[in-house]
């Protein structure tokens, strides 16, 4: 415990409050702390980069996950749709997003060919594009986008 208690003694900040063992000169002087510059909030983080940018004068959705924006209120149809894992929303057009290959999947309406959706920005899975209804009664929602609601985040003058 002896030499323990020695080595702990030798490093630089116990050199300088004088608690150390060891002749003066016998170890490189310490180096004078940084000078810390403030530097403005965002300026330590990573930019947001997106394909494309809402106007922040409107009410929209973002993904809750980087926060890039997917769609304007006035693009969203439905609020009663089911996606895989919940309730979801039916828009007219997105933003950020990518598509994936169309399949055909048997749907709560039907025989639908979908694409999967992710955002651009983290890649999660959002949802679906309506590729294709096979049901002349489906057939509005082809072009169109399902946004599952855990993925979304509201943002931009909601009360």
């Amino acid at each position: 415990t002896v030499a323990l208690g020695a080595l702990l003694r030798c490093f630089p900040c116990e050199r300088l409050c004088g608690g150390c063992a060891v002749p003066p000169g016998a170890l490189p002087p310490a180096m004078p702390p940084p000078v810390r510059r403030r530097l403005p909030p965002a300026a330590g983080l990573p930019p947001r980069t997106f394909r494309s940018y809402l106007p922040r004068s409107h009410r929209t959705y973002s993904c809750v996950h980087c926060r890039a924006h997917l769609a304007r209120h006035e693009e969203l149809i439905s609020k009663s749709f089911q996606g895989s894992h919940g309730r979801a929303y039916l828009f007219n057009s997105v933003v950020n997003v990518g598509c994936g290959p169309a399949e055909q999947r048997l749907l709560l309406t039907g025989l639908h060919s979908v694409a999967d959706i992710f955002c651009k920005s983290c890649k999660t899975t959002l949802g679906w594009k309506y590729e294709q209804a096979f049901e002349s009664s489906q057939k509005y929602k082809e072009g169109k986008f399902i946004i599952e609601m855990s993925h979304m985040v509201k943002e931009n003058g909601w009360d």
